[in-house]
């Protein structure tokens, strides 16, 4: 049987899970980033030879970022499997970029996109069928 630790309950700690660590934490209290905001669906490559070994600064989400980014994956993935806010790996994105370890390839802009009027055309075209 596990003995209670001596001192106060807090609400942060989970016997399961271990202390929970705020965002904020994880990102020095900023909540932007200083390489601008990046889409959902942007997608994130670690440069080539990038080893977070070589650069201890890295916090351990940095470094999980740039592992998991050596197959390109977008923003939204890398929450998912960081299982962090999006804000959050905005942020840390942001550091991995200016610090020349990630790129990120943003979707092409909505310029290229069809003209609604068309879109309707195809959606009452295939009503249609």
């Amino acid at each position: 049987m596990r003995a209670e630790p001596p001192g106060p309950r807090h609400e942060w700690l989970d016997d399961e899970a271990g202390p929970v660590v705020r965002p904020y934490a994880v990102t020095g209290g900023r909540v932007t980033s200083a390489a601008g905001d990046f889409d959902l669906v942007a997608f994130v490559l670690a440069t080539r030879d990038t080893d977070p070994d070589d650069h201890p600064h890295l916090h351990p989400e940095h470094r999980h970022l740039v592992e998991l980014a050596v197959e390109p994956v977008s923003v939204a993935e890398l929450a998912a499997h960081l299982d962090l806010a999006v804000g959050v790996v905005r942020v840390l994105l942001g550091d991995l970029l200016t610090g020349g370890l990630v790129t990120v390839h943003e979707p092409s802009s909505t310029a290229f996109l069809p003209d609604d009027n068309i879109l309707k055309a195809v959606a009452n075209g295939l009503r249609a069928l």
